[in-house]
């Protein structure tokens, strides 16, 4: 904040100047709500430097800061807590400066190194699901923050379409689907094909169950079942360019990218490029031999590559087969370069995926620093728990999990219900009234997810998200559409308005410290990576509005500059709030 740098510079002054000496730098707080006061300096980290009472140091300070300073009206000290009033002519100039700023909050300073934000990465033997749904909105919401504070981001996926998982659904659609497709079955491609893994993993159980009953171990009968190794033969046949295969692959995945593209259209999301494993997966091999050059890998007696990462606190980590193919960390070291050559200006990247891989992300950002990539330094890990439902945890193979595009259906279904029962639709249309429950209802889904801290697990509860009291996003939506309600009801002109020489109100004050805070924590939630800064920032400053609402007059004031200020400052409140949510991906109706 503008207020606390200037704040720093005079407290060191006036260090400098009473006590002659040099403070590294100051500790602030928000001032207590017993105590008058903006701000409070902190003096007992003084004490280090400056010898005394910390009481009487307050008072110098105080003093000095009130006549060097315009903008400090009167100061208390209580025990070593200087407490600051700052006055209402800062505030108002501070409101003068971004009352008309559309994008208020978001800088303009482009950083001149982007940055790469993977996100979503899915399977395409399956839809999209809850999991998913944590992932990609953590995914795009970062990315949106990262653009909000000066960086130039690209959006990307890599979808994971080959492995024995693809051969699974496309060897029960050959056995069971009588040549169906998403047309014929009238469902998405993505759902169809899941249904075809769920019932290849029934044919297993029951060859496996099957086999042991005719005197088979367990353990050999989950290696054996007739089923599984066709479908690891078939594999093979893939990797080896089979043509029927490969074009049953072709023809079954161009199923799931339509489904999924359906499901991102409907959660809101976008990228800039998508990358596919069956391209990726024979990348990384040339680095490996740069590195067996360079000593960063060794080779093993049966012909394996490893890198000895125990210097590090972790193990070895093989990197090629003893027959010379790749693992996933071979591929993911090459698909890292790749992205760096396609898009020269980048960085560094921000990997969003759950946290069961924290180990793997520690190795390969490690490796890529051995091999001397400068950009190896920043890269994250934007590592997210599991999303769990009162119900208990999902299995793709046992076609529990909650899919993705039948959850934002109940989402839009739980605000109808809510909505209905508030009655306040009356003058809508049908198809306006659909619309507002998708709103609301992906609103409440994403600012849900998207309130937590990425590292914390979550147990969604979809009833309690769409609740309109308290911390959910129907709660913010209704404020804002509340603000709207106050504009169109107001005939003040707001163009060209300048407000001076108000006394603020208390609850008209709190407002503005709190706005003042946004562009810091739109940095902040930047550099941490964090969309819960965000969504947390958002509920303190609709409970502010809120206060200010119940307490303050607006259309009422006394006056017409009192009047012009609180609709004004309602409409900056407003697009602050948008411009907030808008980072999250959630949208905000101007009536509800």
């Amino acid at each position: 904040m503008e207020l606390q740098k200037t704040l720093e510079f005079q407290v060191k002054e006036a260090v400098k100047s009473i006590f002659n000496a040099e403070l590294e730098s100051v500790e602030f707080q928000a001032t207590r709500k017993e105590f008058p006061g903006d701000i409070t300096v902190v003096i007992f980290p003084m004490l280090r430097i400056v010898k005394g009472n910390p009481a009487v140091i307050g008072e110098q300070i105080g003093q000095y800061l009130v006549d060097k300073m315009p903008l400090v009206e009167k100061f208390n000290v209580v025990k070593g807590f200087l407490n600051i009033e700052i006055s209402d002519d800062y505030y108002l100039q501070f409101f003068n400066g971004i009352k008309d700023l559309k994008d208020y909050g978001f800088s303009h300073n482009i950083d001149k190194k982007a940055i790469i934000v993977e996100y979503s990465s899915p399977n395409t033997n399956k839809p999209l699901h809850l999991g998913h749904v944590r992932n990609v909105l953590l995914g795009y919401s970062v990315a949106e923050i990262l653009k909000a504070s000066g960086k130039k981001v690209y959006k990307t996926q890599i979808i994971n379409d080959r492995g024995i998982h693809i051969c699974k659904s496309m060897l029960a659609w050959l056995r069971f689907g009588n040549c169906e497709t998403p047309r014929s079955a009238g469902l998405k491609g993505d759902k169809l094909v899941g249904n075809y893994y769920v019932a290849f993993d029934k044919a297993y159980k029951a060859e496996v169950t099957e086999m042991m009953r005719e005197g088979v171990s367990e353990e050999e009968a989950k290696k054996n079942a007739p089923i599984l190794l066709e479908a690891q033969d078939m594999l093979r046949r893939w990797e080896a360019g089979d043509n029927e295969v490969v074009a049953l692959w072709r023809k079954m995945n161009a199923w799931v990218y339509e489904g999924f593209e359906e499901t991102y259209k409907n959660i809101g999301v976008d990228f800039d490029k998508y990358y596919y494993e069956s391209d990726t997966y024979l990348l990384g091999k040339e680095f490996i031999a740069e590195g067996l050059k360079t000593g960063v890998f060794f080779t093993k007696d049966d012909g394996s590559v490893w890198c000895d990462l125990t210097d590090e606190g972790l193990d070895e980590k093989i990197v090629l087969r003893s027959d010379g193919t790749a693992v996933y960390m071979t591929q993911d070291i090459g698909t890292a370069v790749q992205r760096l050559k396609d898009y020269p200006d980048v960085g560094g990247m921000v990997y969003t995926v759950g946290n069961e891989q924290d180990y793997h992300f520690k190795v390969l950002f490690l490796i890529l620093k051995k091999l001397g990539f400068e950009w190896a330094k920043n890269l994250f890990h934007l590592s997210y728990g599991m999303v769990d439902l009162p119900s208990g945890k999902m299995k793709s193979r046992e076609g529990t999990v909650v899919d993705a595009d039948d959850l934002i259906e109940e989402m839009a279904t739980t605000a109808e219900e809510i909505s209905e029962n508030l009655g306040k639709l009356d003058d809508y249309t049908e198809a306006e009234k659909q619309l507002l429950y998708k709103t609301i209802g992906l609103g409440a889904l994403k600012y849900f997810i998207l309130k937590v801290d990425p590292k914390k697990r979550i147990l969604f509860d979809p009833k309690e998200s769409i609740d309109f009291q308290g911390n959910t996003g129907p709660f913010i939506q209704y404020t804002y559409a509340r603000i709207q309600s106050i504009l169109r009801k107001s005939d003040i002109d707001l163009t060209d308005t300048v407000i001076k020489g108000l006394k603020l109100h208390e609850k008209e004050k709190q407002l503005l410290k709190q706005l003042e805070q946004f562009p810091e924590v739109v940095q902040n939630s930047a550099s941490q990576y964090s969309p819960a800064l965000i969504a947390n920032y958002t509920y303190e400053l609709v409970k502010d509005f809120n206060s200010f609402y119940q307490n303050v007059s607006i259309l009422g004031a006394d006056n017409k500059e009192e009047k012009s200020f609180r609709v004004l400052l309602c409409k900056v409140v407003g697009q602050t709030i948008k411009n907030a949510f808008g980072l999250l991906g959630i949208e905000v109706p101007s009536r509800m």
